[in-house]
């Protein structure tokens, strides 16, 4: 058989391509083969932290690898989600992400350079809950009613703290705010822990946060619950007051947490990232932990997870315009 140059050289180089592919496809079959990242866009302690920690303890032991909770809430979450943006797509860097960062800074924050709908692939969410409507319990404020009747006639006098611009609580507030015809004085924090230590301390009058966040501090009675900001009760808080059943019925807030990765990351990764995360959710200790802590556990398809995030920054695009917000 008589052989050219030419098809020497196109030989080997169909050995050298078959042989990258043969790596590449080892390398994906083998994820994880070191301990991943999980960036969380806020301070160690809040809400967010609790549930990232939850979800990544279950999602390493489905892996075999450990899942590494790294937080930063500087700049409302824009730095550590502008580092993760960055990061290789392999599936070793992974972000929790939430509706702070994710869906409102892009249209609060005047210099965010990423995009988040566009730098990240979805892998799946994880859980949808209410927040909670607190005062300190040496507050005098019993009731919803009576803080926001109080607010609205001593308007723009109280205070009220939350996990950084643009998070949950801080949306919520504004939202609040404006559906019920008050004005209040925004004190930001870099996580919800240091927002309810001011809270108890008497430096804010109060707070919307997350459930996970203050339930500690419900159950000891260090603060007062005065509404849930869901459309219907809690099964957590059944003789909880929704603010929408107080007057207000248009009124809905929910903190969302999710996992997404840097854009062009494998769809095998992915796939392995999200198999374990629904696994994880729908473990039975863990799907009480989340219920415990008002959260209920989702683990949708990557699709239907990027059309509700399309669908959270119109809302809170318009919200955001319509109260003249930027940062």
């Amino acid at each position: 058989m008589h052989l050219t140059r030419r098809s020497l050289v196109l030989g080997a180089a169909s050995l050298a391509a078959g042989s990258a592919l043969s790596t590449v496809a080892r390398s994906q079959a083998a994820f994880p083969t070191r301990p991943m990242k999980l960036l969380v866009p806020y301070a160690a302690g809040g809400g967010t932290d609790a549930i990232a920690r939850l979800v990544a303890q279950g999602i390493g032991e489905k892996l075999g690898q450990s899942l590494v909770v790294e937080n930063n809430g500087s700049a409302g979450g824009n730095l550590i989600t502008a580092q993760a943006a960055s990061s290789p797509p392999d599936g070793y860097t992974v972000l929790l992400a939430n509706q702070g960062p994710m869906v409102v800074n892009p249209h609060l924050f005047k210099n965010v350079r990423v995009d988040p709908l566009t730098a990240f692939d979805p892998v799946t969410l994880i859980s949808d809950t209410p927040l909670a409507l607190v005062v300190a319990s040496k507050s005098s404020f019993q009731t919803a009613r009576d803080l926001i009747d109080h607010a609205k006639k001593n308007n723009g006098k109280l205070t009220y703290g939350s996990a950084g611009n643009g998070s949950a609580s801080h949306l919520a507030t504004v939202l609040l705010a404006r559906t019920a015809g008050f004005d209040a004085v925004h004190v930001p924090y870099r996580g919800a822990g240091p927002a309810l230590t001011d809270l108890l301390a008497g430096q804010t009058d109060f707070m919307v946060t997350t459930v996970p966040s203050v339930l500690g501090l419900i159950e000891g009675k260090s603060v007062r619950l005065l509404a849930v900001t869901s459309p219907q009760r809690t099964k957590l808080f059944p003789e909880t007051p929704t603010v929408a059943e107080l007057g207000w019925p248009d009124y809905r807030a929910t903190a969302w947490y999710g996992l997404v990765v840097p854009k062009g990351t494998p769809e095998s990764i992915v796939k392995a990232l999200r198999d374990a995360t629904v696994s994880t959710i729908n473990n039975d200790t863990i799907k009480e932990r989340l219920r415990n802590e008002g959260a209920e556990p989702i683990g949708n398809e990557p699709a239907a997870f990027a059309e509700m995030m399309r669908a959270e920054s119109r809302r809170w695009a318009e919200l955001v315009k319509s109260a003249n917000m930027s940062i």
